[in-house]
């Protein structure tokens, strides 16, 4: 990702306070071709594009509620308020450091009113996150169980990435419980961990729907996006794989509309 520039046609001066000055210990990064910009630390958990991907993957209705977990700095919930105007975004996030960075970037995009952060732990959600109250949850967890493989040596990094108290099962179980009867719950996760992630939404939702993301075509999927919905039944589908980078190792014209272009991502196109 790189810094926007000053004359950047997909930021305004009216949405960057003097408050949200930079620091040296983060960044100032672009994302979807400069429509976000994004402070994140420079040391540590920082966004690469599953967050964007993600939020291409929700296609909320007009006035949605959409509870973002696990928000860390805000990549996915600015993604998709930056792309859709007139829904709501609240993020639930552990790491104080990282909600108050999500702050700073809510106030630098300009969507106070529209995205908020809670400073919250999912194993016992705060009262501001109302149980049922929302169409969609979006969901970037920790991509390792706790015990397995070499956490990263920096602890807000390794908190970002490793499960912790919370499991993969604990992560659905808050999604479901988030989400209204008939909402989405939509997971981007690594590929090796498709079964877990399937088992944990077994009997729990349906209309279960997989979408693999190659990094190049022939290439194994690194990365699954999956969406279920609540209470509701009805088969699994395999999609066929989203391909984000070409033999010259740009990005194909798909990924570059979605991570560029702040296209969505549309499952059909798939199919």
């Amino acid at each position: 990702m790189n810094s926007p520039g000053a004359n950047d046609p997909g930021l305004d001066s009216r949405d960057s306070p003097a408050s949200c000055e930079i620091p040296e210990e983060v960044s100032d990064d672009a994302l979807l071709g400069g429509r976000v910009r994004l402070l994140q630390p420079l040391a540590g958990y920082r966004a690469a594009i599953d967050p964007v991907l993600l939020a291409a993957a929700i296609a909320p209705r007009s006035r949605a509620r959409v509870l973002d977990a696990g928000m860390g700095v805000g990549a996915a919930a600015l993604c998709l308020a930056r792309r859709v105007a007139d829904i709501t975004v609240t993020g639930i996030e552990l790491q104080e450091p990282l909600a108050a960075l999500a702050r700073r970037n809510i106030a630098l995009n300009g969507v106070q009113g529209r995205v908020d952060v809670v400073l919250g732990d999912i194993a016992a959600p705060p009262d501001a996150i109302a149980r049922g109250g929302f169409d969609h949850v979006m969901v970037n967890p920790p991509y390792m169980e706790r015990g397995q493989g070499h956490p990263p040596p920096e602890t807000s990094r390794a908190a970002a990435h490793v499960e912790g108290r919370s499991s993969l099962d604990d992560w659905v179980k808050f999604a479901l419980a988030m989400t209204k009867t008939k909402g989405d719950v939509t997971f981007v996760h690594r590929a090796d961990r498709l079964d877990d992630v399937l088992a944990a939404l077994h009997g729990r939702a349906g209309a279960i729907t997989v979408l693999p993301i190659r990094s190049r075509s022939g290439r194994q999927a690194k990365r699954v996006i999956v969406r279920a919905r609540k209470g509701v039944s009805g088969p699994l589908q395999l999609l066929s794989a989203l391909i984000v980078h070409d033999a010259g190792g740009g990005y194909t014209s798909r990924a570059q509309d979605i991570l560029q272009e702040a296209r969505a991502l549309n499952f059909r196109d798939f199919c």
